[in-house]
């Protein structure tokens, strides 16, 4: 997708009305968009039809990149459940508001007495600026720019700080999305959030029993694996049947018992977000300061940094060009709606909202609005589209697609977007089709949600930006409907409507 086209929103403004309303009057772009065959192509409508998925249930959106008469227009103005496919409005707008180079800061600061001869009496904060990656490496990295300092021995309490995020811990109290709340894609950020706070467990059996390692190595923390060994194939094991629970010990200690059955002679890997997210903070900071021959006498606690504060350690985090990468290739739920609350928390105009996400809202609102994209039925959430209330239509994201073409970070855009066959959530579609490379979709799955959104080239080498949305029941079922889809554009047939 490396060609750039002039962009034409107008249509897509209206293609609402286009299939009810006369021609007439409204213009020749409308006239033409008005052309758009609305039938879903046979193959699609066989596919939904033996997944036991109506019609009515199905959207989409095919038209050229760039703009002009859409190949196909279905349902199109419907607001649907975009799932996933969300996190292509959180990452463009992003990028247009923040800029490819955007970093955010972690800090480490004191209180007190300075440091003499290797001793920091005081406080110790950790401010959080709300890194979507903030990972473990990072944390390493400033806690050994600190011992570089002299820094040995710590006399003081580490604080931290998470007050970038309004609230500073959306976590407490936030309802379950799932049956499922300590799977990596339901972990719910804050601004000082560690590795998405996952224990990486590494299970490996054999006829006897199943050793586990755990990264990080907490300081405090053992395993008991106690499941059920099995004869069943090793690949169809399904991590959801591991059950895990956390028990805290004598001492600040913790005991993980997992369970469930497992196959014999089998290795995988799992991770699970079961530690509180302040002891899993302390416990690394203690193990790893350790390691580099430190000592702490002090406890872990929440607040705030003074504004009298000392600044010891700053850590940039990665450039926002290379975490809107990490965001939509594997689409990292957390990670989105990191940078969903800093759109908040980076929200220019006023009055302020009290929670970062709401002003995010209103970010994403005035974009909309400035792109003359209209926002009839689109509902934002946490952006990620791990919701069961957010809404787009295809219109809508065609539209922001199409945007995103003209958008000067349009290369940033196009290379975070999962390529069929290759890398990301596509990785596995179009494999052996000579479509390899081709395709630059954003995927989405909810239990009753499948979706895909981004630009497919065809086989002449016309660019199409391609839009679907099924909401139904057996969505999971009706998945391979979007698949034919976007075969149909980049096959065309002879039939084919241009």
């Amino acid at each position: 997708m490396t060609n750039r086209f002039s962009v034409v929103l107008a249509p897509l403004v209206h293609l609402a009305r286009c299939a009810r309303a006369p021609a007439v009057g409204l213009g020749l772009s409308l006239a033409l968009a008005c052309q758009a065959q609305t039938t879903l192509p046979d193959e699609v409508r066989a596919v939904l039809q033996s997944a036991n998925v109506p019609e009515t249930s199905f959207s989409a959106l095919v038209l050229p990149a760039g703009g002009g008469t859409p190949r196909l227009a279905h349902l199109e103005a419907q607001p649907r459940s975009p799932a996933s496919t969300m996190k292509l409005v959180t990452t463009l707008v992003a990028l247009e508001e923040l800029g490819p180079n955007f970093r955010w800061n972690t800090q480490l600061l004191m209180t007190g007495p300075t440091q003499r001869w290797g001793m920091l009496r005081g406080t110790l904060y950790l401010q959080g600026g709300g890194d979507p990656n903030l990972t473990w490496d990072s944390l390493r990295g400033m806690l050994r720019s600190l011992r570089a300092q002299g820094v040995r021995h710590i006399r003081g309490d580490l604080v931290l700080d998470r007050n970038y995020f309004k609230p500073a811990r959306p976590d407490l109290g936030a309802p379950q999305f799932d049956e499922t709340p300590a799977a990596y894609y339901n972990v719910i950020p804050d601004a000082l959030l560690l590795n998405s706070n996952m224990l990486n467990l590494t299970l490996e059996s054999n006829a006897q029993g199943t050793n586990v390692t755990v990264t990080p190595d907490l300081k405090g923390l053992w395993v008991v694996a106690g499941q059920t060994l099995n004869d069943a194939d090793c690949k169809q094991w399904d991590d959801d049947t591991l059950t895990a629970s956390l028990e805290p010990k004598a001492g600040g200690k913790m005991l993980l018992r997992l369970g469930g059955p497992y196959p014999k002679n089998c290795k995988s890997s799992v991770g699970l977000n079961v530690v509180d997210r302040n002891v899993y903070i302390e416990q690394f900071v203690r193990s790893f300061w350790s390691e580099l021959g430190g000592t702490w006498q002090g406890k872990l606690q929440d607040g705030s940094t003074p504004a009298e504060a000392k600044l010891l350690v700053a850590r940039p985090s990665d450039t926002l060009g290379n975490i809107v990468k990490l965001i939509n290739k594997p689409s990292d739920n957390a990670m989105t709606r990191s940078l969903f609350m800093t759109l908040g928390e980076t929200r220019k105009t006023t009055p302020r909202l009290e929670r970062s996400g709401d002003n995010a809202m209103v970010v994403v609102n005035d974009w909309f609005d400035r792109k003359a994209i209209a926002r009839d039925g689109l509902v934002l959430d946490n952006g990620s589209g791990l919701s069961r209330s957010e809404r787009i239509s295809a219109t809508q994201m065609a539209g922001l697609l199409q945007a995103g073409l003209q958008s000067n970070w349009y290369p940033e855009f196009a290379a975070s977007l999962p390529i069929a066959g290759l890398d990301g959530t596509m990785r596995r579609r179009f494999k052996d089709s000579p479509l390899v490379g081709k395709i630059r979709v954003k995927t989405g799955t909810l239990r009753d949600t499948a979706a895909v959104a981004g630009y497919v080239r065809d086989v002449q080498g016309k660019d199409w930006v391609v839009v679907a949305f099924i909401n139904d029941d057996n969505s999971k079922q009706g998945r391979p409907a979007l698949d034919a889809l976007i075969e149909w554009v980049a096959k065309p047939s002879d039939k084919a409507t241009r």
